[in-house]
């Protein structure tokens, strides 16, 4: 815990002399003043992350965290949980969308196996690949605690540990992703605990799931719910209690690069799962945060309300994996392109309003 608090102390409010000098910087730019709109405000708030008034993005990097869940035993997944695994190997061979979608950006994927139900069998020698594993999988959270609390400060530090080991390499932007079947059910109690909406509402089909197995998934968090009556005042005990492993890997991964004054782009569902646990952790996390997308998941706007951030774009995704995050990297990297390269109207000898 003492590390997860270190973190937690080092997060400091945006650079404002940075942020004051992007804002001036863009006025200058060629263009009418705001009207770049969202694209000036990205710019702007990475100056602000970073204390760069014209910050680049040239090393980027989307953290995929994979683990199963004992919860999954209920039924709750249209998938088995073999695809789990089997997903893994595919992230490591180049074959999945986020593969493809971080090989179009330019940046590097590094899969973290946070407790997968399965041993990956991979040479020492493949860097893309980190072995923080707790256990295979959580427990049922049907039956009690998911995991406990000392494995929920593990996952935390580990993804605390696996984005500063990152650092080492060069990294000037992270996004982050999942990979779990079942991995919705444990994140929609998370994110009706701690908005207190209800189950119903922000309860999603997953993987696919038809009607009787989508009531019957609203059953099993509501049951898991009831069982663990977690802390609304411990985010450690929430995770803890109706959480994943990767969620607290990827909760980690935040904490660590905000204290680090790295930008942090999140996925979907269960990457914002992860964000709320970070959120309730410090909500001073949420300056350094930007929402990619607006999943398809029922939940997600709740989480992305509670936090008060709002989506870069829609595209009705609900894959995970960081593909979302991916693609609002390249948004953010676009932004400070701008910032960064765009002639001022001096430099271009274009008279400015009068």
């Amino acid at each position: 815990m003492n590390k997860i608090k270190e973190k937690i102390e080092e997060i400091r409010p945006l650079d404002e002399d940075a942020v004051k000098s992007a804002m001036a910087r863009q006025d200058t730019l060629t263009k009418p003043p705001r009207s770049l709109g969202v694209l000036e405000e990205l710019s702007v708030k990475v100056a602000g992350i970073t204390g760069n008034y014209m910050p680049a993005i040239k090393d980027k990097v989307i953290i995929t965290m994979a683990g199963d869940h004992g919860v999954a035993d209920e039924g709750v997944s249209a998938y088995p949980k073999e695809v789990t695994p089997q997903m893994v190997y595919n992230f490591l061979r180049g074959g999945a969308a986020i593969n493809v979608l971080a090989r179009h950006i330019g940046a590097r994927v590094v899969v973290v196996d946070m407790g997968v139900a399965a041993d990956i069998a991979i040479k020492s020698r493949d860097e893309n690949f980190v072995d923080k594993k707790i256990a295979y999988g959580t427990a049922n959270m049907t039956k009690g605690p998911a995991m406990s609390y000392e494995d929920a400060i593990r996952s935390i530090e580990a993804g605390i540990e696996v984005l500063e080991t990152e650092i080492e390499k060069g990294i000037d932007i992270v996004g982050v992703g999942d990979m779990g079947i079942g991995n919705t059910t444990p994140s929609s109690a998370i994110v009706a605990f701690i908005t207190g909406e209800p189950v119903e509402k922000i309860t999603g089909r997953g993987t696919g799931l038809d009607d009787e197995g989508l009531e019957a998934k609203v059953k099993t968090i509501k049951k898991a719910l009831m069982v663990n009556t977690p802390d609304r005042g411990d985010a450690v005990d929430i995770l803890a209690k109706i959480g994943g492993f990767e969620i607290g890997g990827m909760a980690g991964v935040m904490l660590a690069a905000a204290a680090n004054k790295i930008p942090v782009v999140i996925d979907g569902f269960i990457s914002g799962a992860a964000a709320l646990i970070a959120y309730e952790l410090s909500p001073k996390i949420k300056e350094y945060l930007f929402a990619s997308h607006l999943s398809v998941e029922a939940g997600h706007r709740a989480i992305l309300d509670h936090i008060g951030i709002k989506p870069l774009f829609n595209l009705n995704m609900r894959l995970g994996e960081g593909t979302g995050a991916t693609l609002g990297i390249s948004i953010v990297e676009a932004s400070c392109k701008i910032l960064r390269e765009m002639a001022t109207f001096e430099e271009a000898g274009i008279s400015e309003k009068e």
